[in-house]
């Protein structure tokens, strides 16, 4: 084939023969774990895509756009990033299980596991531990499995045993692990970091430091370079106990204040999903979030509004956990496609096509 050559549309008849059986996998998957939400006493919420804020974390970038009163004056809005927000003003309203299938919108990103528009699967539990959401997840993956008619998740080669009891490791020991590297030694008891103690670790390891490079950053690099690459194969992993700079919406670890209690979920090497034990604190959270705009507008030279309504629901929010997961990367692990496109219905138009 001439490498010039356009792959035909997603709409012409023969591509979309080879796609079928993902779609109808998907949509099988999909009620599968409405069900399973609905036995757990869940309610299933619909959520406003339009957003004063798309979120506050410093590497997201949404989509713009302006809504235009009345008397025609124009106010800016952004297609949110996750539900989030809206998800966490319905438990302080008194909501207590909820679940979303959101479809939400992230700028800058597309490729074989990204796409400008997706669907997010988030569900909530007031007044329980996030332990319980990784249960959840154990359950939830062996069900997606179960019902695409086969045995293993799998990724390029890659294989996951969803019915094997989980990997669980924390963010520390998967450093140490896989890197060698002691992570929370640049972490002060306060959360506060130490670049320049990273960037020491790292050079000795022989891993690459920009001059520019901030904490963050070096954390980043080791996290994609050296351990997700492990993560997930076999059987699922659980990633736990991010740094508490790394989890701007979690709360601090009872057991170290260095670390929150976050977690991520991995299969083949593949990040499926992003939990936390929710941070209830507005004035915390109002902190973290001018913290994580200051490194955007360091790194991109923009930031995002704080949404004071969210903020201000804090103050009523009870005690929860919460998680995000990527519904199509689910899908494309239980059917076996390839790419994220492959399991969406109607995928967005490639700019310049």
């Amino acid at each position: 084939m001439n490498s010039s050559a356009k792959a035909s549309p997603w709409w012409t008849p023969s591509v979309h023969a080879d796609r079928r059986p993902f779609l109808i996998g998907r949509n099988a998957i999909q009620a599968a774990l409405r069900g399973f939400f609905a036995r757990e006493d869940f309610i299933e919420v619909d959520t406003a895509v339009l957003q004063i804020s798309p979120g506050n974390e410093a590497h997201l970038h949404a989509f713009a756009t302006e809504a235009l009163t009345t008397d025609g004056q124009k106010a800016p809005f952004y297609l949110h990033t996750s539900p989030e927000f809206a998800c966490k003003k319905l438990l302080a309203a008194g909501e207590e299980r909820i679940s979303c299938f959101a479809h939400v919108y992230r700028n800058r990103e597309r490729g074989p596991l990204h796409h400008p528009e997706f669907t997010m699967l988030e569900w909530y539990r007031a007044g329980e531990s996030y332990e319980s959401l990784m249960m959840d997840c154990v359950r939830i993956l062996a069900l997606a499995t179960e019902t695409a008619n086969t045995e293993k998740l799998a990724y390029r080669g890659g294989e996951s045993d969803p019915f094997a009891g989980p990997e669980r490791i924390s963010v520390a020991e998967a450093f140490e692990r896989h890197a060698g590297i002691d992570l929370l030694a640049s972490v002060a008891a306060d959360g506060s970091t130490d670049r320049d103690h990273l960037a020491a670790e790292m050079k000795r390891v022989g891993m690459r430091v920009a001059d520019d490079d901030g904490w963050a950053d070096l954390f980043s690099r080791v996290l994609v370079e050296k351990i997700e690459p492990h993560l997930g194969f076999g059987r699922i992993t659980i990633l736990d106990e991010y740094p508490v700079s790394e989890a701007a919406l979690a709360r601090p670890s009872a057991r170290d204040p260095r670390v929150a209690e976050r977690f991520e979920l991995y299969a083949c090497g593949v990040e499926l999903a992003n939990g936390f034990g929710e941070l209830t604190s507005a004035a915390e959270q109002r902190r973290r979030f001018e913290i994580e705009m200051a490194e955007k507008a360091r790194v991109y030279g923009e930031t995002y509004p704080l949404d004071e309504d969210f903020l201000a629901a804090l103050s009523l929010m009870p005690e929860a956990s919460g998680i995000a997961l990527g519904f199509d990367r689910l899908v494309m692990l239980a059917t076996g496609a390839s790419r994220i496109d492959q399991v969406l219905w109607a995928p967005v138009a490639e700019y310049g096509r």
